[in-house]
């Protein structure tokens, strides 16, 4: 439980920061990036897998490419539902949520499946190797 909150609070982190690299999305507060990345979350959850297989030949041909539009859909959808958090055009959402997508799973590598910040530590043992 404690590592879904953690990255629920990750997901929040990138929603505020996308807002300030990307023009064309708003957050208006805190709440509204929290409320945004609850949503986002079960959008992901629940209908991303079944829109990936309902266009699996689009996605093959363009060798993975049309997922970037079914985030920016669902990034679109996100913005529509919750007040307080927009997206204006289609470019933003592609970009907002490749920036999302990115910043999110950078943050979320930290995090152990307990729920616990760490990371892995690597020395230098005979000659070329890390251990």
């Amino acid at each position: 439980m404690k590592g879904i909150m953690i990255r629920w609070l990750l997901l929040t982190i990138s929603i505020i920061l996308t807002s300030y690299l990307v023009d064309g999305i708003y957050v208006a507060s805190f709440s509204a990036a929290l409320f945004a990345a609850l949503v986002l979350g079960v959008l992901n959850a629940l209908f991303r897998p079944i829109l990936i297989i309902i266009t699996l030949p689009i996605n093959i041909l363009t060798l993975g490419l049309f997922t970037f539009v079914i985030n920016a859909l669902l990034l679109k959808m996100v913005s529509g539902v919750v007040p307080g958090f927009y997206v204006h055009g289609f470019w933003s959402a592609v970009f907002g949520s490749v920036i999302i997508s990115l910043v999110s799973w950078l943050l979320s590598s930290f995090v152990n499946e307990r729920g616990r910040i760490s990371y892995i530590e690597l020395k230098k043992k005979n000659g070329d190797f890390w251990e």
